[in-house]
């Protein structure tokens, strides 16, 4: 399905989305992902002194990257719990960020008020992909950079997805989050508004001590993997966490048997607006 193709009332999905990203501790698996954020910013040359915003930013890693750069940065997220991470991090680390309550797809901004717009894995997961697509552009100056990092369906986390919906599918009338991580849609969603889109794809790497490891921690923190065990019963439960392990263990990439690292790829886009 396409971006374009949404007419219904998102507002119980996006209820159920905020409650599932409340759940858990996301801040926890982005400490894992900070990397990613290092790169985009390098990767959107951003400047000192330019205004930054970090859209669906969780715990902060892009805003945070800005900050680094000499950027006035602003990130915001619609689960409060995870605001406070972020100024909590921006506190330890000196820097001063101002973390908003807002959502993607109507974000608490004026128009054309930033140079530069990020997204760490943030607005692939909103539902609305266009309308999320034409805010971004739309708090964007003209000549502005928006800078994305969105999963590949081909990727670990695209499989583990797919393993996911397997025992309890998603909702049917949604396009996926993992269009994102496709150059053709995000060439759908922003070939009107840019001169240019860059895309590469890039992969960060997950590091357990075992496939088991790994599925303990999604189960503890990532709340879709959590929220997924809570909606099956005891042997769906195993079920899942099989699957899961054996899918950890096929794409270990040391395969000696010990340890795992665990490559997910995901696309590293700049776009570059009129």
């Amino acid at each position: 399905m396409t971006a374009a193709a949404i007419h219904l009332d998102l507002s119980p999905i996006k209820t159920r989305q905020q409650m599932t990203w409340a759940s858990g501790d996301f801040s926890v698996v982005a400490s894992r992902l900070v990397l990613v954020s290092e790169l985009l910013a390098e990767k959107a040359d951003l400047r000192a002194g330019w205004h930054v915003l970090d859209v669906a930013c969780g715990s902060g890693n892009a805003a945070i990257a800005a900050a680094r750069s000499g950027a006035v940065a602003v990130g915001v997220d619609y689960v409060p719990a995870l605001l406070d991470r972020g100024r909590s991090r921006a506190s330890a680390e000196g820097l001063e960020i101002e973390f908003r309550l807002g959502d993607a797809e109507r974000l608490p901004a004026d128009d054309a008020s930033f140079d530069a717009v990020l997204s760490v894995f943030g607005t692939m997961f909103a539902p609305d992909h266009r309308r999320t697509a034409d805010e971004l552009v739309r708090v964007a100056k003209p000549g502005g950079v928006v800078g994305l990092a969105s999963w590949t369906p081909d990727g670990f986390i695209g499989q583990m997805f797919r393993v996911i919906s397997r025992h309890v599918p998603p909702p049917a009338d949604l396009p996926s989050p993992l269009l994102w991580g496709t150059p053709e849609h995000l060439a759908e969603l922003f070939g009107g508004a840019a001169v240019e889109i860059r895309s590469v794809e890039r992969a960060c790497t997950f590091r357990f001590t075992s496939p088991e490891e790994f599925v303990a921690f999604f189960r503890r923190w990532y709340g879709p993997t959590i929220k997924t065990f809570e909606a099956l019963d005891e042997p769906g439960r195993a079920a899942l966490a099989s699957e899961l392990t054996d899918l950890g263990r096929r794409w270990d990439r040391q395969a000696d048997g010990g340890s795992v690292a665990i490559p997910a790829t995901y696309l590293e886009t700049v776009i570059t607006l009129r």
